[in-house]
């Protein structure tokens, strides 16, 4: 039985982070360092599906409909900045997708999506970076180049798309531009994982917790 306000709130919390995404876009925002109102939204999005599953379990098609179980899925995508939130979002949809009660690509996106986070080959080619050479997206590497195409058809996607040839080089700024972004983007996810273990390691030592407070 579909739960109608859940639905409606997930497909709520989607709209706003897209309609914020437009904007940066449409302002030239986005392509570099996070925008720190993108990180909001995707902030007090994660804190707030993360009371829902609380409630109600993963918000899957039999209770949120199709398009609110994908509005979910969307929401622990763009959680970027939580990797524990991530990765406990992945055994949801990953049970899921065992029960049919949303489709396995939802499972194999954030599967890709963390393992391109964490510096892991992809295995479902989901996940594009652009190339600083010549600026053209390509794959995140490929843990199977040669069986990248079966294992997407097991989770109902398409072949991958062509993969484009090398291009004429970018001009030095565009090519620095890239490639500082993207050190960018490496430092602070590291940064996001260690203070997720460091969290994770006081949650499981109470005295380290107590000698923490009493600095």
């Amino acid at each position: 039985m579909i739960h109608e306000s859940l639905r409606q709130e997930l497909l709520a919390m989607r709209e706003e982070d897209l309609r914020v995404r437009g904007e940066l876009e449409a302002a030239g925002e986005l392509g570099g360092p996070y925008v720190p109102r993108m990180e909001a939204v995707h902030v007090r999005n994660a804190a707030r599906l993360r009371e829902l599953i609380a409630q109600h379990g993963w918000p899957a098609e039999d209770i949120a409909g199709e398009d609110g179980a994908k509005a979910a899925w969307f929401i622990a995508q763009h959680a970027v900045g939580e990797p524990d939130f991530q990765r406990q979002s992945l055994v949801h949809l990953q049970a899921c997708a065992a029960q049919g009660r949303v489709p396995a690509w939802h499972a194999a996106y954030l599967e890709d999506r963390i393992a391109m986070h964490e510096g892991r080959p992809q295995r479902f080619g989901t996940q594009w970076v652009d190339d600083p050479n010549d600026g053209r997206a390509r794959p995140w590497s490929l843990a199977d180049p040669g069986g990248v195409n079966d294992l997407r058809a097991s989770v109902g996607l398409a072949a991958i798309h062509a993969i484009p040839a090398a291009g004429p080089p970018l001009p030095p700024e565009q090519r620095r531009a890239l490639e500082e972004a993207r050190a960018w983007w490496d430092e602070w996810l590291s940064e996001q994982r260690l203070a997720a273990r460091m969290t994770a390691a006081f949650a499981a030592r109470p005295q380290l917790r107590l000698f923490k407070s009493a600095l």
